[in-house]
Formats: structure tokens, C-alpha cells, sequence
């Protein structure tokens, strides 16, 4: 009879003992399923961040190409700008161009007849300086048979050549050239009032002469008229302040 409530404990203790670790079991089960849940969140928060991170840095990078692309347009259009400016200072320039061109046929004809001109006004002219004059205009003709040379340089040559001519009336001046007299051709000394008198002597004082404009030739001179060129040609070497009188020919009637 006695054994019977051992038996009794005993089975009740390894039926507590069995409670105990069905107990224990399913804590441990509840843990790992814990563990197992914490873990799984914090690899779902870490994806999270991840995700964040490169939506930021996408985000990031998005707003940057937007700034860029602004300025981007902003520079397009004042290149834009720049090219239409451009185009319409190309289109000038082609219409300059094409006009440049027609003065350009119009004004090679224009400058051979001044050129023309200039020769036959030297010939009709007072004959000073001829060789010079003649050598100017036979400049101005190869200058415009040099395709090196522009239309613009070859027209300021022929109107320094017009403007020469011009201010050959308001000078006065001394030069030594040749000259035929009676047949031989002689050494003088040449003096120019303008275009009023021409007039020479020879070095040895003993002929002299004027050109006549109304008859287009020399006529031999007095004692009188040879030393008032004598002191005329002094005083244009000199600078000397000095009066003298020239033969000048009556003006022609018109």
C-alpha cells in the first residue's frame, strides 16, 4: 500500500517535469520566432534605408539635371541670339559685298578716264615738270593692271594725282631740266609762279625766256626780264624776303 503514492509522485513529477519542458519548448519556439521576426524587420528596415538612400540620391541627382538643364536653355538661347545677330551681320555683309562689287565695275571705268583726263590736262597745261607729271600718270596706269592692289588703293592714287595737279596752282618753285633752244638742247634753271608764269634762264645768265600759253611755246627775253629772273630764282633758293617782278603774259580775252 505504501508504494502506491510513490508511483503517484513520481508520476506526477515526471508529468511536471514533461509540462516543464513542453513549457520551455514553446518558450524557446516564441524566442527563435522573436528573433526570427526581428530579424526579418531589420533586414525589411535596412532594404528601407537602401531604398531611401538612392531615391534621395536619385532625387538629389534629379534636381541637379533640372539646374542644368535651365541652364542649358538659358545658354541655347543667347547662343541662338549671338547666331541670329550673326546671320543677319553675314547677310549685311553679302549685300555689301554685292555692292562693293557693282561700284567696283563702276568705278574701274571711272578711274581710267580720270587717269585719262589727268594726261590730256598735263599736256594742254603750263609744261613744268613733265617728266615727273608724265611718270605719275604712267604709275597710275599700271596700278590699275595690278590685281595685288585693291580699287580702294588704286582710287586714292589717282584722286593724290588730281590733288597734286590741283595744288601745282598754288605753289611756286625752283627746278633745273633741259630744254631746246635754237636747236640745241640745253642745261636751265627753271621758275614756276603756279600756273601765272613760267619761266628759265641758263646757268650762265645769258638767255632767258617764258612760256606762252595763248601761242604754246617759249619766247626769249630782255636784259631786264633776265635779271629779275635772276633775283627771283635767288629768292625762292634763299627763302629771302625780297621783291622782284616776273614777265607774266597778258590774260587771254575771253
Amino acid at each position: 500500500m505504501r508504494g502506491k503514492p510513490l508511483s503517484a509522485a513520481l508520476l506526477s513529477g515526471i508529468g511536471g517535469l514533461l509540462a516543464c519542458q513542453l513549457a520551455f519548448g514553446q518558450v524557446s519556439a516564441i524566442l527563435q520566432a522573436e528573433a526570427t521576426r526581428i530579424q526579418q524587420a531589420q533586414e525589411a528596415q535596412d532594404q528601407i534605408d537602401s531604398i531611401v538612400t538612392t531615391t534621395r540620391s536619385r532625387f538629389d541627382e534629379y534636381q541637379r539635371l533640372l539646374k542644368e538643364i535651365d541652364n542649358l536653355v538659358v545658354y541655347n538661347t543667347l547662343l541662338q541670339n549671338q547666331i541670329d545677330d550673326q546671320n543677319r551681320e553675314l547677310n549685311e555683309l553679302r549685300a555689301s559685298i554685292d555692292q562693293v562689287t557693282v561700284i567696283e565695275r563702276q568705278i574701274l571705268p571711272l578711274m581710267t578716264r580720270m587717269i585719262a583726263g589727268l594726261e590730256q590736262f598735263i599736256e594742254l597745261d603750263v609744261p613744268f615738270l613733265l617728266d615727273e607729271r608724265r611718270e605719275r600718270v604712267a604709275f597710275l596706269r599700271n596700278l590699275l593692271n595690278r590685281s595685288d592692289v585693291s580699287t580702294a588703293e588704286q582710287f586714292r592714287n589717282v584722286m593724290e594725282a588730281w590733288q597734286i595737279e590741283n595744288d601745282y596752282g598754288a605753289t611756286s618753285e625752283t627746278y633745273t631740266a633741259e630744254i631746246v633752244i635754237d636747236g640745241t638742247t640745253r642745261e636751265v634753271d627753271f621758275l614756276k609762279l603756279g600756273r601765272v608764269a613760267l619761266v628759265y634762264l641758263t646757268p650762265d645768265g645769258q638767255i632767258a625766256g617764258a612760256w606762252d600759253q595763248r601761242t604754246r611755246d617759249w619766247v626769249l627775253l630782255n636784259a631786264e626780264d633776265r635779271e629779275s629772273i635772276r633775283r627771283g630764282l635767288n629768292v625762292l633758293s634763299t627763302g629771302s624776303p625780297e621783291m622782284f617782278v616776273i614777265p607774266v603774259a597778258p590774260p587771254e580775252e575771253g
